[in-house]
């Protein structure tokens, strides 16, 4: 992955041309990372991909943060993938998830949907959806009685529109998803169980995307502490500056810790214990990641608020972490309504 990274995707000259891209991602690099099986490692081996877990998918999503890759891998190799793995009619799908022909999001809608005939159609809004604008397809959830429907909405469906959200962060697509009797396929049963153990799974690579590229950045803010020189001395050897990239150290390493017993999680423990940790290592990850990205900011001082640094990207996709699916603040009143 990093060599792929490195040789295709540059963060200096392949991210920045990305920013303004809707999509994200080009075409070569997109079938890149499934030709490596990158794309497909979570689906299932009949249908495609390599039947792995998210340990093993932890190992790309760090190396993605590395570079702050954009594009949406996250939103579908692993979101909108989890979604649907399980459902009895979405071989097809899964197909063309692990293939990199079909790229998808997963929006949780506060929506309906009702049956006409043999069609249905689904109603429902929802605000920074990831990489919307982009997608062959949106999976979105609508409620269904006391049952929580999963359904496929083709981009070009009509009643659907998508509008790109600005963000502060380009690497980052976001956009607001709205459904107007659209018509929609319905996977599956009540999709409940399926969709939380998806947002576990998009909490907790966010949170190892973050730990790779909080660790990216501490990794550049030291080296330029040994290099920079001030008052004859390199700024390194000032206390302000060590204290500034031990507090980054700290933050890393925890957050490495809670990100990994996450992943872990996903595959191995109860659904209860899986959200625990995915929520405790959100919540710690959003606010301690974004301080350490603040940190490297402060350590390379006036350059590192410019455009042509790199350091702002890694600051900016930290300050996205802190923001999706809700900041600490909501994960830690979540993680105490489970243990308490």
């Amino acid at each position: 992955m990093r060599r792929f990274l490195a040789d295709h995707a540059p963060l200096t000259r392949y991210v920045r041309a990305q920013l303004d891209d809707p999509r994200g991602t080009t075409d070569t690099v997109w079938k890149g990372l499934a030709d490596l099986g990158a794309v497909g490692l979570l689906v299932p081996v009949e249908h495609g991909g390599s039947g792995m877990g998210m340990v093993d998918m932890g190992v790309v999503l760090e190396e993605l943060g590395r570079v702050v890759h954009p594009g949406p891998f996250l939103s579908s190799a692993v979101g909108a993938t989890s979604a649907v793995i399980g459902c009895e009619d979405a071989a097809g799908l899964l197909s063309g998830l692990a293939a990199g022909s079909t790229v998808a999001t997963l929006a949780l809608l506060d929506g309906t949907a009702e049956r006409r005939g043999a069609a249905w159609l689904v109603s429902g809004a929802a605000t920074f959806v990831p990489d919307a604008a982009g997608a062959d397809i949106i999976l979105v959830t609508a409620s269904i009685g006391d049952e929580l429907g999963l359904f496929v909405v083709d981009a070009d469906a009509s009643g659907l529109h998508v509008d790109a959200t600005p963000s502060v962060d380009g690497t980052r697509k976001q956009a607001g998803v709205t459904v107007e009797d659209t018509p929609a396929r319905r996977l599956g049963g009540d999709a409940t169980e399926a969709v939380s153990a998806a947002r576990d799974r998009l909490l907790t690579g966010l949170a190892v995307d973050g730990v790779g590229a909080a660790g990216a950045a501490l990794e550049l803010a030291v080296a330029y502490a040994k290099e920079r020189v001030q008052f004859d001395r390199p700024i390194g050897s000032f206390q302000a500056v060590q204290h500034l990239c031990a507090d980054m150290l700290q933050a890393v390493e925890l957050a490495r810790a809670g990100a990994y017993y996450a992943l872990w999680a996903c595959d191995a423990a109860p659904p209860e214990e899986r959200h625990r940790a995915a929520t405790m290592a959100k919540a710690f990850a959003g606010d301690a990641l974004a301080r350490a990205g603040a940190s490297a900011i402060q350590v390379f001082g006036g350059v590192g608020f410019t455009w042509e640094h790199d350091i702002h990207l890694y600051y900016k996709r930290l300050l996205t972490l802190q923001q999706a699916y809700g900041d600490s603040a909501r994960h830690l009143e979540e993680l105490a309504r489970l243990v308490l």
